[in-house]
Formats: structure tokens, sequence, C-alpha cells
């Protein structure tokens, strides 16, 4: 896994792109009937909540969980430059096309952290602490509004479904770190958004 890993992220072999998003998709299908399993598992229980979804002849019923949008990890300028794509939004490529999510570059990075694989636990959540922010851009935010138009009796039923996409987790810095600068550009346009991460491979 790390030799695959090193020939796609620091060599640049893009043809690995596929076989890297099937394996991710694969990791959306555990994550999707973990979500279902819970949801038929709150159903059966006292007072539990569900997810919802409605219908044209009847009350909103239970339904199964699905993700609303794909945000890939930005890279930094220097990194794109060096490495010549970010990896972690080809993957989300394939797994949005193969599942009819949208995905949508909704972080920004703020600053260059340099690589996280020689630092340790407490360098990682300090370097990452200030690296990200929401995407307030115009067209993004117009891009989201459509989004969320598109879908707006779901969100009648249940706060928007976000998955952060990324090639590897390690101590979990980065997802923290993207997840909060999300909530924070979700709150700014009144939404409730329901955060979730979905790697490659995990350290």
């Amino acid at each position: 896994m790390r030799e695959l890993l090193g020939h796609y992220k620091y060599r640049g072999n893009e043809r690995l792109t596929p076989i890297l998003g099937l394996m991710l998709d694969r990791a959306y299908t555990v994550l999707e009937e973990e979500h279902n399993k819970a949801i038929i598992s709150g159903l059966s229980g006292q007072g539990a909540q569900g997810i919802f979804s409605s219908t044209r002849n009847g009350p909103a019923r239970p339904g199964p969980w699905q993700a609303d949008l794909l945000v890939p990890v930005p890279v930094s300028a220097e990194r794109l430059a060096e490495r010549g794509f970010n990896q972690a939004e080809k993957l989300a490529g394939v797994l949005s096309v193969r599942r009819g999510i949208p995905q949508l570059p909704l972080l920004i990075r703020t600053q260059h952290t340099g690589k996280q694989s020689f630092k340790s636990r407490s360098e990682r959540l300090a370097d990452m602490k200030y690296a990200f922010s929401g995407n307030y851009e115009p067209e993004i935010l117009g891009s989201l509004a459509k989004q969320m138009e598109a879908i707006a009796a779901r969100l009648q039923l249940r706060p928007l479904q976000i998955i952060i996409t990324d090639d590897i987790y390690t101590t979990g810095s980065t997802i923290r770190a993207c997840a909060e600068a999300l909530h924070r550009l979700s709150s700014s346009i009144g939404c409730a958004a329901e955060i979730y991460s979905l790697t490659w491979a995990r350290s």
C-alpha cells in the first residue's frame, strides 16, 4: 500500500487514479452500509432519530443514507506545482462519477505546511490549525446554492451531508481542520451540515 501510494502521490503516476479511485469507492460502500445499519437499528429503538425521505403521496418515511457533496482536501500551490495534480481531487473525481455525487472545492489552503510525514502528532496539529479556510468565492458559493436547491426536499428533512476526501489518514489533524472550516462556511450561509471523511488508506 505504501509503495503504491508513493508511486501515485510522490512520483506523479496519475495512471493509478482509476485503481485507487475504485478502492475509495469500496470504502464509500462500507460507509454507506454502516450508516444504513445505524438507521435501521435506530428506528427499531424507542425515540430513535432516523434519516427520512419524503414521498409524493404521503408523509416522510425512513430513507437510505447518502452523501450530498464531495470536498477534496486542497493542496498548497507549492505542492501542486511539485506533484502536478491534487491526489485527493483526482480520487474524489472517480467517486463522483461512479456515485453521481457532485464534487465542489469548498476548501482552500491558506498556508503551505511542508511534508507532514516527517512531523510528530503535536507538530501536525499545530501546523493544521490554520491551514484551511472555506472557499467564499461567489462562483463556488453559487454552485453550492444550486446544488442545495436541487436537493431542497432532502435538506428539509436532514442536514447537508458532506464527505471530505483525502488519500491517507494519519493523525486526523488534516480532516479535523477541514471539517472545522466547512462548519464555519455552512454556518455562514445558514445551513446545517454533517461532515464525514473518506480516505484511501490509514497510516
